[in-house]
């Protein structure tokens, strides 16, 4: 499933009033007075923003694709961004695209998008389990969170709406000091620059409640109103319209708060160095009219863009957000005083028009693709008209993550797609309901609840810890498990890994807030989507086909291989760099480094610098030391690279070992997964404070620290990959 908020019955059902029950896919538009697709261009260039070394960068377009691919899945039809060429030829025409760039864990939207925004894995922003999440309340049972949230938002966002005593406010987007993670925006304002959000993550008000009472006033009018829509599902569709999906984050004094009629304070209450009398403005309601002449915005067909199902101008939904609306938007606000702006754009891979997987080539998703292409075309050229181009502007293009296709090879192995469309016997991943499947197999019928997922995080009723006898006959018992695969023609064993607390912690999964930590984390065969049903089922194998044809969240090459793109100043035009290993984390610190901003934090990523023009870094940053240390460091980090996969695996077969008389195996295995886990922190922090002050205070590195923490690093690999075998 690769539709930013799912369509899946049951995550509609645990979003509740916050997502309501009809399709989102598309957005409806209305034909416009005028066709509303000409430049205005007048108020391009009225911000004071000018970043870069020589301040030569004076606008930033940020745009991440969900499950967009460079890489080809069937050999003969051509990838997405192949077949968007006016995006393809304008990244490795003018820039570089990193092709050999890797997801954090686990592999989904939500954490994609804020690993990406921040630089930073899940235990520093908060939410490694997406796109939504269980969390451990008193009682010892299990409560559901949405990933998606306001960055202010707490946890427990549903039960805190309705006021309880028990509600749970510990930050949904939480630091691993244990306070609210900090913001992304905050550098760019701080500098004097308006920063505009079209759908990206948990920059712009995604849910009716609690998101527009806590921005708003919880006795406020809009807050009164939300709560009252919130309540009444047929009014629904009109708040998310006007409120949910878009905002601007100002600088100090911007005049386009100052301007509009309803500009709310920008509260983040614990951002390092203080945030204080800074401005924002939330929703179409209150920035369609700033945003067009015509009062309402248009797409680039010209038509107004239209709310969910028929109700009122405004915002689309997430899963209206094709390139034909997504991109207005950005075009509006970068030519209304907002040169910084995120954008957030659905895949191609899901039927807009009914909601279902599609598999490559297929006809409707050529057409899909084609319409990309002509949205990208007249992007650029309007953007060129309004005077924004790579000579001012830096461009950052990229995906969450790279979705495995769960389907059937086509009917005519032939086919290319563009011209011969591809035809499916079967399509859609495997639904398989987990509770039942260890009954059948094991007998097993311990009472828990997962984050349902192929990449399932498991919580046994109660809290038990990872030693106790329960939760070691479940683990052996999941260790074990095999299921029918269609597409392999037969059974296959269903679980590949297996990670407790102590390697969730090696793989950046483990927050600041114990409540929101596994009994397990589980990486099934990324043909399968695991739920917990009844403990008897009424198919065989306890499965069933769904409709979602691209599955994530799992650890397969294919899922965790990304890319991302750099055009604009202080960037080398490379064409492609498929060498260059890379992390989802690296987008921010090289953005901050290209721009000559910082941030109030250390990065859990390094600056790309091979993709950089000498003349725009210092001399310790354009190091072959800097790089040396560099790729030490993802190697060690990253949770896909090799020191995270081989004890993975480690941690797998510990998982997997012993029996109630001789659990000897996993307790050593454990305590070796621990000592490693332990060093890799030391040497890492060690490493990422060389290169963050090489990278943004040009602070030398010294060779013999370097050649030092990297003779440790590879010993550590090295240690990992022994308890691997």
């Amino acid at each position: 499933m690769a539709v930013r908020h799912s369509m899946r019955t049951v995550l509609r059902r645990l979003r509740g009033v916050l997502l309501p029950a009809f399709a989102v896919a598309g957005g409806a538009v209305v034909p416009a007075a005028a066709a509303g697709v000409a430049a205005a261009s007048t108020s391009v260039g009225q911000s004071t923003c000018s970043l870069g070394p020589s301040g030569a960068i004076k606008h930033v377009i940020y745009i991440q694709f969900d499950n967009t691919h460079f890489t080809r899945t069937t050999p003969n039809v051509p990838s997405d961004i192949e077949q968007i060429p006016a995006l393809y030829n304008f990244m490795t025409g003018n820039g570089t695209v990193v092709t050999n760039d890797h997801t954090p864990l686990i592999a989904h939207t939500a954490d994609d998008l804020v690993s990406s925004l921040t630089g930073t894995y899940g235990n520093e922003h908060g939410v490694p389990e997406a796109n939504s999440y269980r969390y451990y309340n008193p009682t010892g049972h299990t409560s559901t969170a949405g990933s998606f949230s306001y960055w202010t938002d707490p946890v427990d966002s549903y039960t805190t709406a309705t006021g309880l005593a028990t509600a749970d406010h510990t930050p949904n987007m939480l630091g691993a000091t244990g306070k609210m993670a900090p913001a992304p925006w905050v550098p760019y304002t701080r500098t004097g620059c308006n920063v505009g959000d079209v759908a990206v993550a948990n920059m712009d008000l995604e849910n009716l409640v609690p998101d527009i009472p806590s921005v708003f006033g919880w006795t406020s009018a809009q807050g009164k109103a939300a709560l009252s829509a919130a309540a009444k599902t047929s009014t629904t569709p009109k708040f998310i319209a006007g409120y949910e999906g878009l905002s601007v984050h100002c600088s100090l004094g911007s005049s386009f708060c100052a301007d509009n009629s309803d500009p709310v304070a920008d509260r983040l209450p614990t951002e390092p160095g203080g945030y204080h009398g800074y401005k924002a403005v939330f929703g179409s309601k209150h920035l369609d009219a700033q945003l067009s002449t015509a009062t309402q915005v248009t797409n680039l067909t010209g038509t107004v863009i239209q709310g969910l199902t028929g109700s009122k101008p405004g915002f689309p939904g997430y899963d209206g957000m094709q390139p034909t609306n997504a991109l207005a938007y950005t075009l509006a606000m970068q030519e209304h005083g907002i040169p910084v702006t995120y954008t957030y754009i659905t895949d191609a891979h899901t039927n807009a028009t009914t909601g279902t997987g599609m598999g490559p080539g297929e006809q409707k998703y050529e057409q899909q693709l084609a319409a990309y292409n002509t949205a990208f075309t007249r992007f650029f050229k309007r953007l060129t008209a309004d005077g924004i181009t790579k000579a001012n502007t830096l461009f950052v293009f990229g995906e969450d993550e790279n979705d495995h296709y769960a389907g059937s090879p086509p009917t005519n192995p032939g086919c290319t797609g563009v011209k011969v469309p591809c035809t499916y016997s079967q399509l859609g991943e495997v639904d398989l309901n987990l509770s039942g499947l260890l009954a059948q197999e094991t007998g097993l019928t311990t009472p828990f609840r997962v984050h349902s997922d192929s990449a399932p995080f498991i919580y046994l009723t109660g809290k038990p810890t990872r030693t106790t006898p329960t939760v070691r006959t479940f683990g052996r018992a999941v260790a074990g498990l095999t299921a029918y695969d269609p597409y392999k023609g037969g059974t296959v064993r269903l679980t590949n890994y297996l990670a407790d607390p102590v390697e969730l912690n090696i793989l950046h999964m483990v927050t600041a807030d114990p409540a929101r930590t596994p009994t397990l984390g589980m990486f099934a065969n990324p043909d399968f989507y695991l739920y917990t049903g009844g403990t008897s089922c009424t198919t065989p194998k306890c499965e069933n086909f769904d409709t979602e044809v691209w599955n994530h969240g799992d650890i397969s090459p294919d899922i965790n291989r990304s890319w991302m793109g750099f055009v604009g100043p202080g960037v080398q035009h490379l064409g492609t760099d498929p060498a260059l290993w890379a992390s989802e984390t690296d987008t921010r610190p090289t953005m901050m480094a290209l721009l000559g901003l910082t941030d109030d934090y250390a990065h859990e990523g390094r600056v790309l610098s091979p993709i950089m023009a000498a003349t725009a870094m210092s001399a310790s940053l354009a190091s072959v030391t800097y790089e040396h240390l560099a790729e030490a460091y993802t190697a060690i980090e990253q949770p896909v690279g090799p020191f995270g996969l081989a004890t993975l695996t480690a941690s797998t077969k510990g998982i997997a070992s012993g029996s109630p008389a001789d659990d000897s195996l996993y307790q050593r295995t454990e305590a070796q997964l621990a000592t490693l886990g332990a060093h890799r922190d030391r040497v890492g922090v060690a490493m990422i404070g060389l290169l963050e002050g090489a990278a943004f205070s040009g602070h030398a590195i010294p060779d013999g620290q370097a050649t030092a923490l990297e003779s440790q690093a590879h010993a550590l690999i090295k240690q990992a990959n022994q308890l691997a075998r």
